[in-house]
Formats: C-alpha cells, structure tokens, sequence
C-alpha cells in the first residue's frame, strides 16, 4: 500500500473509530481532507521549473462542527497536514514550509457546511523563484453536503397473467360444439339438446356429458341404439383428450382445449 493509500486508511479508520461520533452527522474528516487536496490542486502556482502551492489552509466550521471534534482537534490537524504534504510530494508540488491547517468558526456556516481559504508563505530561506507571501488567504471555496439522489419509487408490480381458460369440445361432423363451464350437456336429435345431430339413429335425448370430480364422463341416457367406443356399446364413457365415440351412425370426438 502506498504512504497515500495509508494516509487516506488511517483518516478513515480516525473517522469510524474516535472522530465517528462525533461526525455522523455533521462535517466529516476525510471529507476534509480530500477537499483540502482539492484546494492544493485548484491553488497551483507554476514558476519557470517548481509548482508552488498554499502552504497554509483555513477551515471554516459552524459552530456546532467545531464543538463536536474540539476535545480532538489537535489530532484531526496533524493528520489533515500529514494528508497534504503527503499529496504534494506525490504529484512533485513545493511547499515553501510544511502545511499548516488551522480551524475557525463562523456562525453563518450551517451545520455540515465548510470553508477553505488558501494562503501562500515564502518562509525564512523561499528558492529565488518562489511567489511572494499573499497577504491574507485568499477567496474561501465553500463546500455543502452532497444530498444522496432520490430514490426511484418502485416500480408497480407486474399484474398476474390470467390462468389460461379451459375449454371442452365436442367435434361433431366437422363442427366445434363446446361445453359451457360446468354444466352438463345433453346430446341428441331434439332441437332442445344441447348439441343437436341430424342423425335418425340417434334418440331425441340419446347421451350426456358429465362433470366429474375434475374430469369427464359420458352417459348413455336409454338411447335405442345406445352408444359405441372402440366397437363396443358402452353404458359410461370415461372422456379423455381425443376420444372418439359413436352415437346412431354419428361419430364425435371429444377435446380439452387451454387458450
């Protein structure tokens, strides 16, 4: 790990462990820090052969920021200069003297909201190109919470399919007759039946098909020429996907459909 990774590791463990109370909700260290840098960077000063930097760095807080790390500041402040010299050795920045981190408060800062002002110092020996001393720090870059996105409602959920429907044919002469639900339905040459067959080997009322426990089955109702599966005469029919059966001369096939 490199001494960077170490230096930001270190302030992140700092925040969970002593600092963490006292900031979960307000201004963070490391947040400090990595604005801190920000500020280095965005404060450049490029002479002939040297990039110069602020060596110098004035945090702002409210008033309720500082009161709630004042018992470790002084250890807060070593770490955040360690942070910055460490950055400027990395990226081959001059400091003129070592970091400096100093904390102030100013009461119009809401909770979670900092300043950071930047100053430049020569120091008692500066190299012959370095800037001259500012004055006073310069123009303070204020930084606010970031507010996390808002969450995206959730999405309706998907209404269920509809079961698919099932449907019971009879196939009479080439004809679709289908049974409506669970009611019975009558076969014969009676125009009251509900399947009529022109047929005068069947009986006004010759057959039935009945629903039974989840399945079908055919009844013969006394017809004169009875009903026919397979060449055989049959009093009850079990129905099943493709039987086929005769009644008079008639033959009909019976089907269960899902659609």
């Amino acid at each position: 790990m490199s001494v960077l990774r170490s230096i930001e590791s270190k302030l992140e463990s700092l925040f969970e462990g002593v600092f963490g109370r006292a900031f979960r909700a307000n201004v963070q260290p490391v947040e400090l820090a990595r604005k801190l840098v920000k500020e280095m960077d965005d404060h450049r000063n490029v002479s002939v052969s040297r990039v110069y930097v602020p060596n110098e760095y004035t945090v702002y807080l409210s008033p309720g920021d500082r009161a709630q790390f004042s018992g470790y500041e002084d250890s807060l402040r070593e770490e955040l200069q360690d942070y910055l010299a460490e950055h400027a050795r990395r990226e081959q920045y001059v400091l003129l003297t070592p970091p400096q981190v100093k904390f102030e408060v100013d009461a119009d800062l809401d909770v979670g909201v900092f300043g950071i002002a930047t100053r430049l110092v020569r120091g008692s020996k500066p190299p012959q190109d370095a800037p001259a001393t500012q004055p006073a720090p310069g123009h303070t870059m204020v930084y606010k919470p970031v507010e996390p996105p808002a969450a995206a409602p959730e999405p309706e959920p998907e209404p269920e399919p509809a079961p698919p429907r099932e449907r019971v044919v009879l196939v009479v002469a080439g004809e679709r007759r289908e049974l409506d639900g669970d009611r019975s339905l009558v076969i014969g040459r009676s125009r009251e039946c509900d399947v009529q067959v022109a047929d005068p080997n069947v009986s006004r009322r010759h057959a039935e098909v009945q629903r039974r426990n989840g399945g079908y089955v055919l009844v013969d109702l006394g017809s004169t020429n009875g009903v026919e599966h397979d060449g055989e005469r049959v009093k009850e029919l079990p129905l099943e996907e493709g039987t086929r059966f005769t009644v008079g001369s008639t033959e009909i096939v019976f089907s269960r459909e899902l659609g």
